[in-house]
């Protein structure tokens, strides 16, 4: 390694320049801004890079598919969807992944640290993006078309799911212990742990497990009696918000789930399914219809 002689209590560096440079991750100065839509930068190369957003300049190009990336740590990202590296390693469950990024979010799952709070309902999230998302409960703001009908939605994986379920009926996700067949990835990977058992998503206060880190975030509510979904017609809450959207048809009497083969409606799926046994000859269970 070559001689650092600039130094700085976390880092050393060649030369005065990028010392300066440094330095202002730590007080906080952005003297570099965007001249088009006043974003700013310790760095003059983040500037630069930050510029490709609106220019569509994308130098750096994989030299197995056709992408092309603006900055070449994206590249390097991208490289691992082809060669399936994963070399960041949760040291707590042994997950891997292709980021650090992706680690860091995934190691919050154990710390259960929820740094991204929603100003208007107080509730703490793991990740930015699901707290974007859940603004959109605030707002209804639904930004996700789908081009098949007049569905919208707040989540572009709920759009994608949409169009898989309701217009093409594709689910390319098999599982190959018993064939079943999922719409998404993660649900073929959520429904594998009912073979194998496998519960990596432990309550910090009792020993209770799950297979999933929703289900876990539910469970912990129990513990601490938050209930962050509030019925917006009465005082009623509740721990998740499935459970608040059937408490909503309670109010607005939606019955969206319909039987095929008559012209009965239904709050819930555990209503519909009750029903189908009148059709099938199996007798439901009482007081279920």
């Amino acid at each position: 390694m070559g001689l650092r002689p600039y130094k700085c209590n976390s880092a050393s560096f060649s030369d005065q320049e990028h010392l300066k440079h440094h330095m202002m991750t730590h007080i906080g100065e952005k003297p570099y801004t965007c001249n088009i839509c006043d974003a700013a930068f310790a760095r003059p190369d983040n500037l630069q890079i930050h510029m490709r957003t609106h220019t569509g300049e994308k130098h750096y190009k994989c030299t197995i598919c056709s992408s092309a990336f603006a900055h070449s740590g994206t590249l390097t990202a991208h490289m691992r969807t082809h060669t399936g590296e994963k070399p960041h390693t949760c040291t707590v469950c042994g997950s891997a992944f292709a980021l650090s990024s992706d680690l860091k979010r995934h190691t919050r799952v154990h710390t259960g640290e929820k740094p991204y709070k929603c100003k208007i309902c107080n509730v703490d999230f793991r990740v930015k993006a699901a707290m974007v998302t859940h603004m959109r409960t605030h707002t209804g703001e639904r930004p996700h078309k789908c081009n098949m009908c007049s569905s919208a939605f707040a989540r572009g994986s709920a759009l994608k799911v949409h169009v898989m379920r309701i217009h093409t009926g594709e689910k390319p996700h098999q599982c190959i212990v018993c064939n079943s067949a999922f719409v998404s990835s993660t649900d073929l990977k959520m429904h594998i742990r009912i073979h194998t058992g496998e519960k990596p998503y432990k309550c910090t206060i009792c020993s209770t497990a799950f297979s999933h880190p929703g289900s876990l975030t539910i469970h912990h509510r129990t513990h601490t009696g938050e209930k962050p979904f509030q019925c917006t017609m009465c005082s009623a809450a509740f721990t998740d918000s499935g459970t608040l959207k059937k408490h909503i048809r309670t109010h607005t009497g939606e019955k969206p789930f319909k039987c095929t083969l008559c012209h009965m409606a239904f709050s819930g799926s555990r209503s519909l399914n009750s029903h189908a046994k009148i059709h099938t000859g199996d007798k439901p269970p009482k007081g279920t219809v």
